[in-house]
């Protein structure tokens, strides 16, 4: 029988041995208990923390100030104000998932620091208790994507997601040699030359929604190769297949080549058209910009005033990267085809002479 009972009672005599010397345990009662050592022994009964954001997404332009929602409350409310911290964090939308988190600001008290390309613009709102939105400012175009709003008290630790949108336009782009001249480095940089950037999927898609067709295949930010088409023909994966963004999945990103999808977002500044009697070569359009205080316009800016502005004129110019084109955004007899867009001349030689589209 003491055989039995003796490892109940080794038991019993460690369980006494665990017991403090001094004070005496905390009551449990439904509830938890921690030590934090900003907010001393806390004991809630019953009590949560909160974290919730009114807006799953918000959209906005570029250069613009943003305030993305995150507030957070205890249920029911503590008797004494808590110290929390608050981080926030963001993953690329450029990333297609394979990112991980990187840090934009943390905050405790009135203290706070930020971090890497968000240094110096990002601040928390606080308006009122609670309040812990994120204000960016100097929006930029690879500001897109998931950010997480995360509160900590101790042991409890919340948070809630807001995805961060540019307000823009997708447009296709190829080499002046003609299609399917890019790997993945040099669609990015052709983006960039453009004054955009490589489209995410999501942007791609919402293009396709809103009536985009592109029979040409084109990278996108995540390294994957898509194309819209939502009048289904041969040649464009056939009439079989209903109308949707057509995807050759995630070819190698050097040794492949097609064409760029690139976004642009609103801009600053203004793009006007300039001409002559006589028309314009390429070094007289630059000059010409130049003289009236702007630059030549980049494809990009065209198409963001077309689509953002409402640029409509049925005259062709050049733009910076040796291509004529001209924004419709009320279709007419001889100005193309009978729908919106940026039309294209493609690149003629340097000689013609055409107006120019300008950035100022």
């Amino acid at each position: 029988m003491f055989a039995v009972l003796r490892p109940l009672l080794a038991t019993c005599l460690n369980l006494l041995l665990l017991l403090p010397v001094h004070g005496q345990l905390p009551a449990f009662s439904n509830g938890f208990y921690y030590q934090d050592i900003s907010n001393g022994d806390a004991f809630f009964d019953r009590v949560h923390l909160h974290v919730e954001s009114p807006q799953p997404a918000v959209s906005a332009t570029r250069g613009s100030t943003v305030t993305l929602p995150c507030h957070f409350h205890y249920d029911p409310e503590p008797k004494t104000p808590r110290r929390t911290r608050v981080k926030w964090s963001w993953t690329p939308a450029d990333s297609g998932g394979s990112a991980g988190e990187t840090e934009v600001m943390v905050a405790m008290g009135h203290r706070h620091r930020s971090y890497g390309g968000f240094r110096g613009r990002v601040r928390l709102r606080r308006s009122e208790p609670g309040d812990t939105s994120l204000v960016i400012s100097e929006l930029r175009l690879n500001d897109t994507g998931r950010y997480r709003c995360e509160v900590i008290d101790g042991l409890e630790d919340q948070s809630v997601t807001v995805e961060l949108e540019l307000q823009g336009v997708v447009f296709p782009y190829s080499s002046p040699r003609g299609r399917y001249h890019f790997n993945f480095s040099a669609a990015r940089q052709v983006c960039q030359d453009q004054g955009a950037a490589l489209a995410t999927f999501e942007q791609l898609f919402s293009a396709w929604q809103d009536g985009l067709d592109w029979c040409n295949a084109g990278w996108l930010a995540d390294g994957t190769v898509q194309y819209p088409i939502t009048e289904p023909r041969e040649g464009c994966g056939g009439v079989a297949l209903a109308p949707g963004v057509r995807s050759y999945g995630r070819p190698h990103r050097l040794l492949n080549r097609f064409d760029a999808f690139c976004f642009s977002a609103s801009i600053k500044g203004n793009v006007y058209y300039l001409d002559d009697s006589s028309g314009l070569n390429r070094t007289e359009a630059a000059e010409a910009c130049s003289l009236h205080g702007g630059r030549v316009a980049t494809v990009g800016q065209l198409h963001a005033a077309w689509r953002l502005t409402g640029l409509d004129r049925c005259d062709a110019g050049w733009l910076a990267d040796g291509s004529v084109r001209y924004p419709i955004s009320r279709p007419r007899p001889r100005c193309g085809p009978p729908r919106p867009g940026v039309r294209s001349f493609g690149f003629p030689p340097a000689s013609r002479r055409f107006g120019v589209y300008c950035y100022r």
